[in-house]
């Protein structure tokens, strides 16, 4: 089953970037791919074999909560243009980003990648929706031990970093609503840590900032 919509997800992202090019000659695409989904299939194999229980989480995308629903359509449909606009970008020749740029984005974005590893290693209740197990306690170890959200970071330099991976400046335009969703996203989960997560205020206590360091 997670196999099955790994190649799924990488069949619908390459449409979605090859199509709007019009050509299979996109090694900006090719190259962005496997970056983002040999490193998920690995990690994939890595959590069947020793947590499947947080493979569990990390594949569930039914949220609770009224607010993150909305969230989570919006974030989508920014994605959405993130991928899109790169192949018609390509088609028509808007950008010319250099192909230093573009490996040093798919440096970066691996690096974002490390850091959502690092995250789901000190944190196996990393769900992928909103929630909070029974038994789950505050982590402030780790990433944690900087911002309280390290998953939304590592989440924000590999898609705001997308755009210059996939050779496109104009697709950077969509990313700048990002923070703005993100932001609407820990607002309404940090109200449920607070209200259900033992120990989180003193957490918050500890550790100031919320995604950015020094900033916010």
């Amino acid at each position: 089953m997670t196999l099955l919509r790994l190649l799924a997800g990488f069949i619908l992202i390459g449409c979605v970037l090859l199509i709007p090019a019009g050509t299979l000659r996109f090694w900006e695409a090719w190259l962005y791919m496997a970056l983002l989904f040999i490193p998920v299939a690995i990690v994939g194999v890595v959590l069947f074999i020793k947590d499947p229980e947080l493979l569990e989480r990390r594949l569930r995308t039914r949220e609770r909560e009224a607010p993150q629903r909305k969230v989570i359509a919006a974030s989508s449909l920014v994605l959405l243009a993130v991928y899109l606009i790169p192949g018609f970008d390509r088609r028509y020749g808007w950008s010319t980003v250099p192909p230093t740029l573009v490996l040093l984005a798919e440096i970066l974005i691996l690096l974002g990648y490390l850091l959502f590893v690092l995250t789901i290693k000190e944190n196996r209740y990393a769900s992928r929706v909103v929630e909070v197990q029974g038994n789950q306690v505050a982590i402030s170890t780790g990433p944690y031990a900087v911002v309280r959200h390290p998953m939304y970071l590592a989440v924000s330099i590999i898609f705001t970093l997308s755009p210059l991976a996939l050779g496109s400046y104009w697709a950077l335009t969509p990313t700048l609503l990002l923070p703005v969703v993100l932001a609407a996203r820990i607002d309404n989960e940090e109200q449920l840590l607070r209200n259900s997560l033992s120990r989180y205020e003193e957490y918050c206590q500890k550790v100031r900032y919320r995604m950015l360091p020094f900033v916010w």
